[in-house]
């Protein structure tokens, strides 16, 4: 009886063991896995046509159903899709829509970006974003709360 009872308590613990590990993999396994949205500066130059003003390219890449929070940007936005589908909208431009690689989309001034995101789960997406704003402005920031 008494090995019985010990030989429960073995399977028991191993089995919580077992299962802890499971959910910790599961957790390293997703801290190694690559951010939803990644922003990487490709370019910026002042323009020499526009004192105070400077132009510059970010490549934004979103793993497939990563999205950005609502946010807004210093400047003027013109936003080229490089690779698969990005759904996007505007609080100045219009209801969300599906841009698909070769396509642009603008963002005036003091608009909202309420929606910015991956149209696919299974496909990641990417785009460059050509601002023209203040020199040394900061590019993008959390929407205003309402």
């Amino acid at each position: 009886m008494k090995n019985f009872i010990v030989q429960r308590w073995t399977w028991a613990a191993g089995g919580f063991a077992a299962a802890c590990a499971l959910f910790l993999g599961r957790d390293l396994l997703a801290a190694d896995s690559p951010a939803p949205v990644t922003v990487k500066q490709a370019f910026s130059e002042k323009l020499p046509n526009v004192p105070g003003k400077t132009l510059t390219g970010v490549h934004v890449t979103y793993q497939p159903g990563g999205k950005s929070s609502s946010h807004a940007h210093a400047g003027s936005v013109y936003a080229y899709v490089l690779s698969g589908k990005i759904r996007s909208e505007n609080s100045a431009t219009g209801p969300a829509r599906v841009y698909s690689a070769g396509e642009g989309f603008f963002e005036p001034p003091g608009s909202v970006h309420t929606v910015s995101e991956n149209a696919s789960d299974a496909e990641p997406a990417s785009l460059l974003a050509i601002f023209v704003a203040e020199d040394g402005a900061r590019l993008s920031r959390p929407a205003p709360q309402k």
